[in-house]
């Protein structure tokens, strides 16, 4: 399954696990604004991820992430998280760039790039954020 997972599917797990945090129910025109895409092009990515078993999503209703997409959306966050302290706190580079560059990065980073950055943030002490 992760191997077939590309960058809008992350994009969109990550989104809807962000929304689900903020308000609990999610619907397809809450994904379209803050992925800043049309609500047709939400309802026919959420189609290809319903077949993965990745979101619950009956036919206009609310959106869900399954458990393996809270999974996927959790780590996606949490590489997301990772790059952006890292880029930000020991690069120095301004939050607009560290943030717009951690999402272009969290999709292609290995997974021992992730833990090298984690322990050097823990070592100096600065909380991921």
């Amino acid at each position: 399954m992760r191997s077939k997972m590309t960058s809008s599917s992350e994009d969109y797990l990550e989104t809807i696990y962000l929304l689900q945090k903020k308000q609990q129910n999610v619907r397809v025109r809450d994904i379209a604004k803050e992925m800043s895409v049309t609500m047709p092009s939400v309802s026919g990515f959420l189609k290809t991820l319903k077949k993965q078993g990745l979101v619950e999503h009956p036919r206009y209703d609310l959106v869900a992430l399954t458990p393996d997409g809270t999974r996927v959306a959790k780590e996606v966050f949490r590489k997301h998280q990772v790059i952006r302290t890292f880029l930000s706190h020991v690069l120095k580079l301004d939050s607009d760039i560290a943030e717009r560059d951690a999402c272009r990065i969290e999709h292609n980073v290995s997974p021992e790039t992730i833990e090298s950055m984690t322990r050097y943030l823990d070592t100096v002490s600065i909380p991921i954020q």
